[in-house]
């Protein structure tokens, strides 16, 4: 390849071959987006634009790409989100910007293409009226969180499940799946009332890796309050009573979430126990990273100032949380319609001029 790069054009050197050249140069890569670029080059990239030279590659390719992944099934017959398209494409774009760098081609072709970006789905309440929907036609919406009543319901079901204190961490405090999955009893000080939040455990490559949490704001401490602190001492309790029941077959693994021999859960196992509590409790469906949501949510329902609410979510911009977390539950709309009807009330009042219409 350096040989026919001899002329600065990249001639010889076909797409496929630079896009696995930068994928294997990319060291520092979290597991889950090693594994997301190397799908992306893998089903989508080189089928459609692989044998094209890069410096011959144009917007044109690129736009035709686009638009086929947009109307086609993907090789696994489903069709492709808007979404995913974008990701696809923001592959690519990095690549070549790399080709860019390394002198390879002029330009990026992939910049300026034609690409939908499609809207953040923001969380909606089930209300009583979408819930009556639900339950009529089994249309749900994209992402979903419970009102305070709905989550009491379920979780008061769920009081004895083995995992109960990891779907109370869940709802509450708002952790990732992989960053409960990750937790160990070491970075728990239960006295101090705090979880301090150092790895996740993800899925990846049909592996579980340990590594970083996802940015670095993710990295944090997380505050407890005096029910989060006696649900995780009664759950090492528990773990403690397993423990003595499985004798020498226990993994001492330091982990707060294990299978019943004491080895830490795989992250991805736990969305199908989930989903059957969910059903079993008979509330209208959430998915278990909606639970991340809720606690936002009622976070925000309990007048949690935003900058506290990103601090307990981990997000590296308080424009995410604040673009995310526009819903809020019913009430808490209503009461601050009231609250600012009450300031343009109380002025007016002081001026001794009642209002009227």
């Amino acid at each position: 390849m350096a040989a026919a790069d001899h002329d600065g054009a990249g001639a010889g050197c076909t797409l496929g071959q630079w896009l696995g050249r930068w994928l294997a140069t990319k060291d520092a890569l979290r597991p889950s987006t090693r594994q997301g670029y190397a799908t992306h080059i893998r089903l989508y990239l080189i089928p459609q634009l692989g044998r094209i030279l890069l410096h011959q590659l144009t917007s044109r390719d690129v736009n035709g790409l686009l638009a086929a992944l947009a109307s086609r099934p993907s090789p696994t017959g489903r069709q492709l989100s808007p979404a995913t398209v974008v990701r696809i494409h923001a592959t690519l774009r990095t690549a070549l910007n790399a080709a860019v760098r390394a002198r390879l081609i002029p330009v990026n072709p992939a910049n300026g293409a034609e690409l939908s970006h499609p809207r953040r789905p923001h969380p909606v309440v089930w209300t009583a009226g979408r819930t009556a929907r639900w339950q009529q036609t089994g249309e749900r919406p994209a992402v979903a969180v419970w009102t305070e009543q709905q989550l009491a319901a379920f979780l008061t079901g769920v009081a004895q499940d083995r995992l109960y204190a990891y779907w109370w961490l869940a709802a509450l405090r708002g952790l990732r799946r992989g960053e409960l999955a990750g937790l160990r009893w070491t970075d728990a000080d239960l006295q101090a009332a705090e979880l301090t939040v150092t790895q996740q455990r993800v899925h990846a490559d049909g592996h579980v890796v340990i590594g970083p949490p996802k940015c670095t704001a993710s990295c944090r401490v997380v505050a407890l309050d005096a029910e989060t602190v006696r649900v995780l001492t009664r759950h090492r309790e528990r773990q403690k009573e397993l423990s003595a029941r499985a004798a020498t077959r226990w993994q001492d693994s330091g982990y707060v979430f294990t299978t019943a021999d004491g080895e830490p859960l795989r992250p991805d196992y736990l969305t199908g126990p989930f989903r059957r509590l969910v059903t079993t409790s008979g509330q209208p469906p959430i998915r278990l990273h909606d639970l991340r949501h809720g606690a936002a949510t009622l976070a925000l329902a309990a007048r949690t100032d935003l900058k506290v609410v990103q601090a307990m979510l981990g997000h590296a911009s308080i424009v995410l949380t604040a673009d995310t977390y526009v819903s809020v539950l019913p009430e808490v709309a209503h009461q601050a319609a009231r609250e600012t009807a009450r300031l343009v009330l109380n002025a007016a009042s002081a001026l001794g001029r009642p209002l009227g219409g």
